[in-house]
């Protein structure tokens, strides 16, 4: 399946995954993160249900602090 992940075409082996598989399997492993799906954001206590499906335009941003 392909998807836009932060505005890049990326192809994965599945027909659709979680967000937690996706997490895994691209390796982002930074706590500290806001995921949102076409536009609608994903509570971090929903990745292991909501899916990903093909043609999903999926946004991860980290969230940074500094001073």
């Amino acid at each position: 399946m392909k998807i836009l992940l932060n505005n890049r075409e990326e192809e994965f082996g599945n027909e659709s995954m979680s967000v937690s598989e996706m997490l895994l399997l691209k390796k982002f492993s930074y706590k500290m993160r806001i995921i949102k799906i076409n536009n609608i954001l994903i509570p971090k206590d929903k990745y292991d249900f909501t899916r990903i499906y093909p043609g999903d335009d999926v946004q991860m941003i980290y969230l940074m602090s500094g001073g």
